[in-house]
């Protein structure tokens, strides 16, 4: 028997890792880069020079971000340890490493906040508030399912986030009421696709394997799924997917462009937000670090910058003296 060529052995070990579709593109594609820059040759017949010629290569040409940087290193990573057994912790790669850019995040003000919440309706206006109110990244938000509102516990359960750890946030209270008239709407569609024939969702890590009719059970379909039915690019069924990235993206810029504030907005902005009016109402950044899912509290730490800027009022110009 013919041995698998290596794209197809990289998504068969993805799959088995339980790993995202999404993390499946990006490792795809920096694995065909890499082979593609060294002329198709095959990763068996190179190792860490050849490695370190392509991360610099991003660095220095390509002049990518860090993470950029990081997320082909991870997949590179990934090819030698994961698919051809190749173990490359004691290499010590020295790559050029991309420069990293200091930045301080937009935050909005609560006003502001409200201000956005205002221009929105519907749908879009409750996972804006889930969103604010959870601190959630966006495909925090997306791939959140029915079942991980817990009404009894006022939390909201997070699995499979970023940093590769579950965790817990409070249910913001003013969203409980529309939560729950959201849930009835979301099973009326759902009742309605298993009447049509449908009713299936992906399920992670290998869950539809293990609990073969858990596809197609209420509480595993998606918090906000999409209107229509679309196809399951990995297994090929006729899916209810979530609401996309790009269609939420749009309607929050669409609200902020009519509240006219004059700050560049994001989805993002929402959580980098949260933490720091968490901060200025006196939480502390180990419990804010925890509520956000960073792996590391230096991460967390750039909030309390934006708040000790926010909070020098008494630090005034010379100009003002003049």
């Amino acid at each position: 028997m013919a041995e698998k060529k290596l794209l197809d052995r990289v998504v068969d070990k993805i799959r088995v890792k339980g790993y995202s579709y999404r993390t499946e593109k990006s490792y795809l594609g920096w694995v065909r880069r890499y082979v593609l820059f060294h002329n198709k040759r095959h990763p068996n017949e190179m190792g860490k020079a050849e490695i370190e010629q392509f991360l610099s290569h991003l660095a220095v040409e390509r002049k990518v971000a860090p993470a950029t940087q990081n997320q082909a290193f991870n997949a590179l990573l990934f090819l030698y340890n994961q698919v051809l057994g190749v173990s490359l912790k004691d290499e010590n790669i020295q790559a050029i490493r991309a420069k990293e850019k200091v930045y301080v995040p937009v935050v909005l003000t609560q006003d502001e906040v409200k201000e956005v919440l205002f221009y929105m309706s519907g749908i879009y206006k409750l996972m804006l508030m889930l969103l604010y109110g959870c601190g959630l990244r966006m495909n925090e938000l997306l791939r959140l399912r029915v079942k991980d509102i817990d009404f009894g516990f006022n939390n909201v359960v997070i699995f499979d986030s970023k940093s590769q750890r579950d965790r817990v946030v409070p249910l913001p209270q003013k969203t409980v009421e529309d939560l729950h008239i959201h849930i009835k709407q979301v099973k009326s569609i759902h009742l309605q696709d298993l009447e049509d024939g449908f009713g299936y969702v992906n399920l992670p890590f290998g869950l539809e394997r293990k609990y073969t009719n858990a596809n197609r059970e209420f509480i595993w379909q998606y918090l906000f799924p999409m209107k229509k039915i679309s196809t399951d690019p990995r297994s090929g069924k006729q899916i209810r997917y979530h609401i996309l990235e790009t269609t939420f993206s749009k309607n929050i810029k669409a609200a902020v462009q009519k509240s006219r504030i004059p700050k560049k907005i994001t989805a993002h902005t929402f959580r980098h937000s949260f933490a720091t009016h968490l901060l200025q109402n006196g939480i502390d950044i180990r419990t804010i670090q925890e509520l956000l899912g960073h792996s590391s509290l230096q991460t967390t730490m750039i909030y309390t910058h934006i708040v000790k800027g926010l909070s020098q009022e008494s630090l005034k110009s010379p100009l003002d003296n003049l």
